[in-house]
């Protein structure tokens, strides 16, 4: 974790934590540092919060003043400037989005030409420049100032391209589909209208300041009731920039990031179509999963919490599907990085092959009841290394058995550690949790619970 740049780019609540000046550092180093030996080409794009439109303007001035050429996607999903940078030959490209948090904090997204997340060594250079270490990179004069253009024709790429990946017609399939307000408000709807489904929309009314209230898939009650109400067969829920997508079965029920990989996962591998048999998950996935996963054979693997590490995962071993249970999910022949666009498509493409409702598709899942407790502690390390802490996790994973497991996980932000459990009841979970985290007391580690 560096100074400004988390796992999922430079996020704070807008013009405190991050300001236009911020932003205009950004373009003004990202500029210089691009375009040492050509005229630099960076390609953005924004969600549908207010404040993303000064974000905009401000890297946009950045890049210019340093001799960019600034491409403008306008409101489009983090995924599709994935995309665009990676096939459209640019130096890099920026989503200016906090993905699923409100809409007073807003966030700049840094992606590579590969459509990768971009390298540790550039944003730790980026901040040192931030932070008045790193020298003023020189400013662009006459001919050299850079331009901004207007690349709505990209988005428009983008769309086509999804729209190529489904391999079926969607006529007399009734989809709905919430926008969070954000992204996908648009997007979504063009596609699944493209390929000839019955869409029901709901989140598709930006106003700068709604994205993500009650709606999207951080708040899934919505689409449930829409899913019921209208006798759907299906219904998809994205996040404000769209690199999340969790779905809700025809019966009203939500299906989870876990589920969906599994059913995926499932598809593929008795088609002989995943390569090395095997799912990259984050250590949070449901335990449910593992043990629907161990029935049919398909093995995982398991990386630190963030898609950026599942993908890191599987470009290094050859993987071709991996995500987060919050429906972060890569599909690694078409995407580098979660598309819920892409995702939706996949899980339609299941469901219509297999001929069977999600509901079925999902059973052999069983999520197990999870309980999570935020624990402010003197030293995370030391707290971690206690022998009382140590024998209170031992003995409670003896008792859970093969029917649950812990976790503690370390806040990368915070003197906080995680301490989470799944079990087969709430009841279990939640005296696993109280268990190690009295457990902490005994040599005064504990502060609060949060």
């Amino acid at each position: 974790m560096g100074r400004y740049f988390g796992t999922d780019g430079f996020r704070g609540e807008a013009n405190r934590d991050l300001t236009a000046e911020h932003a205009f550092k950004i373009g003004r180093w990202l500029g210089w540092y691009y375009g040492r030996e050509h005229r630099a080409r960076v390609v953005i794009g924004k969600d549908t919060r207010r404040s993303s439109y000064m974000y905009e303007c401000a890297l946009a001035a950045g890049l210019t003043s340093s001799g960019a050429d600034a491409y403008l996607l306008h409101v489009t999903t983090t995924p599709s400037v994935s995309y665009i940078a990676r096939v459209d030959d640019f130096d890099c490209g920026v989503m200016i989005s906090a993905s699923h948090n409100p809409y007073h904090d807003n966030g700049i997204k840094l992606i590579n030409s590969a459509g990768e997340k971009m390298e540790e060594e550039i944003l730790g250079r980026i901040e040192d420049y931030i932070d008045g270490l790193e020298p003023e990179p020189p400013l662009a004069a006459g001919a050299d100032i850079g331009r901004t253009v207007d690349y709505s024709s990209g988005r428009n790429r983008y769309i086509g391209c999804l729209i190529s990946l489904s391999t079926h017609s969607y006529k007399g399939v009734r989809v709905g589909l919430d926008c969070a307000n954000g992204s996908t408000w648009m997007i979504a709807k063009s596609v699944f209208d493209a390929l000839g489904a019955d869409t029901y929309v709901i989140g598709n009314r930006p106003d700068g300041l709604n994205i993500n209230v009650d709606c999207g898939s951080t708040h899934l009650d919505a689409l449930c009731a829409l899913v019921k109400e209208k006798g759907l067969d299906i219904g998809f829920a994205f996040d404000g920039d769209a690199d999340r997508c969790l779905a809700v079965d025809e019966t009203g029920r939500p299906v989870s990031g876990d589920e969906i990989m599994y059913l995926c996962a499932r598809h593929m591998a008795e088609r002989g179509r995943l390569d090395n048999n095997t799912v990259v998950t984050t250590v949070m996935s449901n335990f449910g999963l593992y043990k629907a996963l161990d029935e049919i054979g398909v093995k995982y693997e398991k990386t630190a919490v963030g898609d950026k590490y599942v993908w890191e995962n599987m470009r290094e071993n050859g993987h071709i599907i991996g995500g987060e249970q919050s429906g972060h999910i890569i599909f690694a022949k078409y995407a580098t990085t979660g598309d819920g666009l892409i995702t939706a498509i996949k899980v339609m493409q299941v469901m219509l092959e297999s001929k069977l409702p999600l509901s079925k598709l999902c059973a052999p899942v069983t999520i197990y009841p999870q309980v999570l407790k935020n624990v402010v502690v003197d030293d995370k390390d030391a707290t971690l290394a206690d022998p009382a802490v140590t024998a209170a996790v031992e003995r409670v994973e003896a008792g859970l058995g093969g029917t649950g497991r812990v976790l503690l996980r370390k806040s990368g932000t915070e003197p906080v550690l995680r301490v989470m459990a799944e079990a087969e009841t709430d009841a279990r979970c939640e005296a696993a949790v109280d268990e190690i985290i009295d457990a902490m007391r005994v040599n005064n580690h504990l502060e609060r619970v949060k």
